[in-house]
């Protein structure tokens, strides 16, 4: 069954990775999952890492591994604001260990209840999640 199309676009501080038209964008907020159609109420929600499916149709999806930041849907139009946001296909697991291990060296390093100890947890749980796309986990 085919669904209204809407544009959406994922932006990332190094430029636009992602803007077409879709049927849905299936990700995860701070509060859990969440699927988006056409019309959907206006909605600004906090993202947590993920694998971003972007549905062109039903047999058409464009994956991303996404990284924290913001979804804004208003208008008909869904905008996602990440700090990264790579095809599955381009990461490399072993550099992804690489950098989850830095992370867990860091946050045994950081002191308790520092904004040190907060950056090392964001980064440790964006590898891990980065590394289970990868895995196809």
């Amino acid at each position: 069954m085919a669904h209204q199309k809407f544009p959406v676009e994922v932006l990332t501080p190094d430029g636009e990775v992602f803007n077409d038209e879709v049927e849905m964008v299936s990700t995860f907020t701070a509060i859990g999952s969440i699927g988006i159609l056409a019309n959907h109420t206006p909605l600004l929600a906090m993202l947590n890492p993920t694998e971003l499916r972007l549905y062109k149709s039903e047999s058409d999806v464009v994956r991303f591994a996404q990284s924290e930041g913001y979804l804004q849907v208003g208008g008909n139009h869904a905008m996602i604001l990440v700090e990264e946001a790579h095809a599955a296909g381009e990461l490399d697991a072993g550099e992804l260990r690489e950098r989850l291990q830095a992370a867990e060296k860091e946050l045994e390093e950081a002191g308790e209840d520092s904004e040190r100890q907060r950056v090392a947890k964001r980064d440790k749980r964006r590898w891990e999640t980065f590394l289970k796309i990868t895995e196809g986990g």
